[in-house]
């Protein structure tokens, strides 16, 4: 399939193996890995490098095999979710740091355009939170909300 804004395709991305069970040279037990993920989740990690941190430093291969939960939902479970999820979060840090490139340099309309992608997305991504819930109903994205949500 195609790209939306790009008329190429892209690279097929490498698939896991099958699992049904943890690997047997995994040491952690369940509540183990939990305990874990809510300490790493309390030193300021996002969800993603929460397992990122795992996976390498604990030889962790997944929490969801382990756990049979997935890292937000354990954090769901004990109050930690972050307030924006972080797809939204990371495009947001983006469309602050692009537009303040565009504040010095306004003439760049490569990087305006890109900017007006970005926003697209955050827009299509927000319709899509507040149908699911995980974002209230009145929220709005603006470049100000999001300078509030970046810093």
């Amino acid at each position: 399939m195609a790209r939306m804004h790009a008329r190429r395709r892209g690279k097929s991305s490498s698939t896991r193996p099958l699992r049904t069970s943890p690997p047997e040279w995994v040491q952690y037990s369940a509540e183990d890995v939990e305990k874990l993920v809510i300490e790493l989740a309390k030193s300021g990690l996002s969800p993603s490098m929460i397992g990122l941190r795992l996976r390498d430093q604990y030889g962790i291969p997944s929490v969801k095999l382990i756990t049979k939960k997935s890292v937000l939902q354990i954090l769901r479970e004990h109050g930690l979710e972050p307030k924006i999820p972080q797809d939204l979060a990371d495009l947001m840090k983006k469309a602050v740091h692009l537009n303040e490139h565009l504040k010095k340099h306004r003439k760049d309309l490569h990087n305006r355009r890109g900017l007006q992608l970005i926003e697209a997305k955050i827009r299509r991504l927000v319709k899509y939170y507040k149908k699911t819930g995980r974002l209230p109903k009145d929220w709005e994205y603006s470049i100000e909300t999001a300078k509030l949500y970046v810093e």
